[in-house]
């Protein structure tokens, strides 16, 4: 079962450096407050687990599922968890669902840091950076669910991007995704061309392409692929008439029955298996299935299409059901993922934190070089959990924070014809 959503709904709705680090001394609730957290395996890692139990004396139990069932559980058990940990754009689903409870940002401690992407839709080029000190500022696309217009809470609990002291989820985490192909699979006619989201249907690499399971996600891969081969033209692409549903499904189901898609996945692990068992040679992709590519030893590109990227922002919002001592661990917990440790573990996992600062702190020259400014990498990097992963000269995909977050052709998206769009991609995904 599918939440109803629309425009109007939603706006009148209710081992590195940083693993050396001293932990912080538990702070409270020494009987071991437990919070329980509904997310996917993109932030509920265990290494995260066990270092904020630690660093804030409470007990976490991660509920780690797919993408659509922490969506769907999100809106329909607001009572099985405490914290809700997924993508902004969700909030279109939960929000109207009475879900979940505004945070108030008197109670984030570093509120001041997050960065003006979420919170206004602008750039704030990270502190230290090459582009900082250039100079350089950048804009934002406009195009899907973008985060600022969804993040404040006003006095009628509707959601916009006027400030206000409560918000509907804090955002944390964000990255701007394409897709990753084996440089060793590129057929000439591509290789020696501009990258660009039309390679996912390109004939010649027919049987050997992968998309992403998720419908909100997925099918906005797909319609960039589509526009981009020419196929089709959309008014917008992150807000999908039935019209264009309808349309963009056809093209899809014709070349699935043409044997074009190789498979579908919904973790980063299914998509990273995918490639390594030599299945596909082009997929859409999520940044810790990379890690996995680069320990399997694979040559491969996550491209920088001529189009743009697929943006998005991840937070964590808390549920209406939490109270009392709980929501004082929740608060807790919301803040120690601004204090620096997360956003660096965060960073050798690919994605960037809303407080860069801080990530900063903790993390190396080197690894900030690499990550942050895009720099060749000056010594072996790690991973979040591993004492090797990037190779000393490798350079990040797509360049520095400003180069890939400034090239946004379209944020994640739910929407207003969301519960369409799910039927017919599941119709697609059968056929």
């Amino acid at each position: 079962m599918n939440p109803v959503t629309s425009r109007t709904a939603r706006s009148g709705a209710h081992p590195a450096n940083a693993n050396a680090a001293a932990p912080r001394a538990p702070a409270v609730h020494p009987s071991k407050v437990e919070l329980r957290v509904l997310g996917t395996s993109v932030t509920l890692r265990e290494h995260i687990r066990k270092r904020a139990e630690q660093d804030l004396g409470i007990k976490l139990r991660f509920i780690v599922e797919d993408g659509l069932d922490v969506q769907r559980h999100g809106v329909m058990h607001p009572e099985r968890y405490e914290i809700y940990d997924q993508w902004i754009h969700s909030i279109d689903c939960l929000w109207p669902a009475h879900a979940l409870q505004p945070i108030d940002t008197t109670r984030i401690a570093r509120w001041n840091e997050v960065n003006g992407l979420a919170r206004t839709g602008r750039i704030d080029v990270p502190p230290g950076s090459s582009a900082a000190a250039a100079g350089t500022t950048a804009t934002i696309c406009n195009a899907g669910s973008v985060p600022a217009d969804r993040l404040f809470v006003q006095p009628d609990n509707s959601l916009s991007r006027e400030p206000s002291e409560r918000i509907s989820m804090l955002p944390l985490t964000h990255n701007a995704d394409s897709f990753v192909y084996l440089e060793d699979a590129l057929p000439p006619s591509l290789r020696n061309g501009e990258e660009s989201w039309a390679w996912l249907l390109a004939p010649e690499l027919a049987g050997r392409v992968a998309l992403q399971a998720d419908a909100a996600i997925g099918a906005i891969d797909a319609a960039l692929a589509v526009e981009a081969s020419g196929l089709m033209r959309f008014e917008n692409i992150g807000n999908l008439s039935i019209e264009e549903i309808d349309a963009l499904i056809g093209v899809l189901i014709d070349y699935k029955r043409r044997g074009h898609f190789a498979g579908f996945w919904s973790t980063f692990a299914e998509a990273a298996d995918l490639m390594i068992a030599n299945k596909v040679a082009i997929q859409s992709i999520w940044s810790p299935a990379t890690i996995e590519l680069e320990r399997a030893g694979l040559h491969f590109r996550l491209a920088c299409p001529k189009e743009g990227y697929r943006a998005w922002f991840g937070g964590m919002s808390i549920s209406r059901t939490a109270h009392g001592r709980v929501l004082d661990a929740a608060y807790e917990y919301l803040n120690w993922w601004l204090d620096g440790w997360a956003g660096a573990t965060m960073a050798r996992q690919g994605y960037y934190m809303s407080n860069p600062a801080r990530a900063r702190a903790q993390l190396d020259d080197a690894e900030w070089a690499y990550w942050y400014d895009g720099a060749p990498a000056a010594a072996e990097l790690p991973g979040p959990t591993t004492r090797h992963l990037v190779r000393m000269g490798q350079r990040r995909d797509g360049g520095d924070y400003l180069s890939r977050m400034g090239r946004i052709a379209v944020w994640n998206s739910v929407m207003d014809e969301h519960n369409y769009l799910v039927r017919r991609w599941t119709e697609f995904m059968r056929s």
